[in-house]
Parts: structure tokens; C-alpha cells; sequence
């Protein structure tokens, strides 16, 4: 599967279709309200990976609240308990995403939740292409498998597949997504020195958050 992380956007780009279909039938077909349907796309979303991305981002969180040098942040963001610093991630990503979510016109939801999947795993990869890997992680196996090279050719791609979805809105989703990937590399440099599988997840999250955020503040723009 590490093998095959430069194309992980086209697996987001089956989760943004299913996902975004199934806003389109709560908001076309059921007639919920905005933030009601974004409450269950969201829960949709997360869900299609075993929450195992959103755990990411809870140990992030608890590690980026840590003190100490990059050794004893690790430990933190390895604990399995929960603190404060990892619920106030999940919170501050959860509420953003949800109301960029709500914020959306009900035409746009199908076409900015497919960006903001393929977005989300632009981000990650992008995170672990220019990571230094953790030795005994997980994550090691996925940092191993990119390069720029394979960077340049995904950036490429989901490009092509944000601009077919969404005009140009998709490729200022796209950017949200590359942006959040860079981001994490500096924050993870500066706290961490290294990279396990829970930053990559966290990029994941955090990568959906923005592209979807990136793409309301366009159209709000463009009206």
C-alpha cells in the first residue's frame, strides 16, 4: 500500500464522490438543514477511515501542548490518553470544517466536498515528502514511498480533477490542501523533528479544514 501513496488522492476522490453524493441527497432530496447536513457528511467523512486520521489529529494536538524537546512531545502524542491540547484540535478542526461545510450553497456541496477529499490527501502526502521519518513508526513506510517527483505528478493530478469538479473554486481547494501538507512539515520540524503516522493523519484533517475553507472565502469573493 506505501507503494502506492503518490495516487492516494484518487482514493479521495471515491470518498469526496460518496461523500458529497450523500450531501447532495440530504440537501436536495431529505431537504435537512445546512448545519444538520454537515454534521452527518462530516461524521461520513471521518468514518471512512476507522477514525484513525481524526486519532491523528487528537495526539497532534497533545503533542503540539506539550513541553519539552521533540523527544518528550512525541511520547505525548504517543500516550493514549486524551488532554486538553488534543481535544481543543479536535474541536477547533471539527467546528471549522463543519460550518465551512454548512456555509456551502447546497449546489456547491458535491462538487467542494470531492475537492476537499482529494485536497486531504494532497496534504498529507505533501507532509510526507518533505518529512524526516520517525524511526519506529508507521508513517516511516509512507515517507519512504514519495519524493518530489511524485509530488509534482500528484500536485498535477488533482489539479486537473479540481478544476473539472469546481472551475477554479477546485483548484483554490486544491492549494488549501497543498498548503495545509507544507504547514504541517514546518510546524512538525520546529516541534517534533520527526514524523509518525499520527502527524500524517492530523495533515489529513487539518488539509480537508483548509481546502474547504479556501474555497468559501474564493466564492465569497467572486460574488
Amino acid at each position: 500500500m506505501a507503494k502506492f501513496t503518490f495516487i492516494w488522492p484518487i482514493i479521495g476522490a471515491f470518498i469526496g464522490i460518496i461523500t458529497g453524493g450523500f450531501g447532495w441527497l440530504l440537501t436536495h432530496q431529505l431537504h435537512l438543514s445546512p448545519l444538520l447536513s454537515a454534521a452527518l457528511i462530516y461524521s461520513l467523512a471521518i468514518s471512512f477511515t476507522g477514525f484513525h486520521h481524526l486519532d491523528g489529529l487528537v495526539d497532534f494536538g497533545d503533542g503540539l501542548m506539550a513541553h519539552g524537546d521533540p523527544k518528550r512531545k512525541i511520547e505525548i502524542m504517543r500516550d493514549k490518553r486524551i488532554g486538553t491540547g488534543g481535544l481543543a484540535m479536535l474541536l477547533m478542526v471539527s467546528l471549522v470544517t463543519v460550518t465551512s461545510i454548512a456555509s456551502l450553497n447546497a449546489v456547491y456541496i458535491l462538487p467542494a466536498f470531492f475537492v476537499s477529499e482529494v485536497a486531504a490527501k494532497l496534504s498529507l502526502i505533501s507532509c510526507a515528502t518533505f518529512s524526516e521519518p520517525l524511526a519506529d513508526g508507521t508513517g516511516q513506510y509512507f515517507i519512504h514511498n514519495m519524493d518530489w517527483k511524485l509530488l509534482t505528478g500528484s500536485v498535477a493530478l488533482t489539479i486537473i480533477l479540481g478544476f473539472l469538479a469546481f472551475n477554479y473554486t477546485g483548484i483554490i481547494g486544491i492549494v488549501g490542501g497543498l498548503t495545509s501538507g507544507l504547514l504541517m512539515v514546518l510546524i512538525t520540524r520546529r516541534n517534533f523533528k520527526q514524523t509518525n503516522g499520527d502527524i500524517l493523519g492530523a495533515s489529513n484533517e487539518i488539509g480537508r479544514m483548509l481546502s474547504l475553507l479556501f474555497m468559501i472565502i474564493f466564492i465569497s469573493w467572486s460574488v
